[in-house]
């Protein structure tokens, strides 16, 4: 057999047969695996985010549907935000005749966080969520807004 690669720890050298193992249990593993296919685990998941800047504000949109308004809580403390979602629900539904109950929970969460420019006034934050987006805006202290005035020449 012919060696072709060299182990990271120097004793042994592999074999083609072993790369092609190692190549082939490598992509099995990531096919399996959740972030691969863009899930973190069991009721995360990473929401868009749409941020743009105008003269007196951030504008922040979430991308987050099938939520209610009372799901999310929006938190800053000290140069962060941080908007967390849970929700809970359960299905329940019962045929006593035929004997059998189901029941069904479904759990879903995520939580972003966003560090805060100084020039953010975080005690005027204001939100709302609107067909399954929630919009903030983040007003600009006064000192850092652009102050625009016409100036007379006398």
């Amino acid at each position: 057999m012919t060696n072709i690669i060299k182990r990271e720890n120097g004793r042994q050298p592999a074999t083609f047969g072993s790369v092609v193992d190692q190549i082939f249990q490598s992509n099995l593993d990531r096919f399996f695996d959740d972030t691969f296919w863009g899930h973190d685990g069991i009721g995360s998941k990473q929401v868009a985010v749409n941020v743009r800047e105008t003269e007196k504000s951030y504008e922040m949109e979430l991308v987050a549907p099938g939520f209610k308004k009372q799901d999310f809580n929006l938190n800053v403390a000290g140069d962060t935000l941080t908007i967390s979602v849970e929700h809970k629900e359960e299905n329940r539904q019962e045929n006593k005749q035929e004997g059998w109950l189901r029941r069904e929970f479904k759990k879903q969460s995520f939580a972003r966080s966003f560090s805060l420019d100084a020039t953010v006034d975080a005690a005027k934050i204001e939100g709302r969520y609107e067909d399954g987006v929630l919009y903030l805006v983040l007003p600009k202290k006064e000192s850092a807004q652009k102050i625009s005035r016409t100036i007379n020449v006398q």
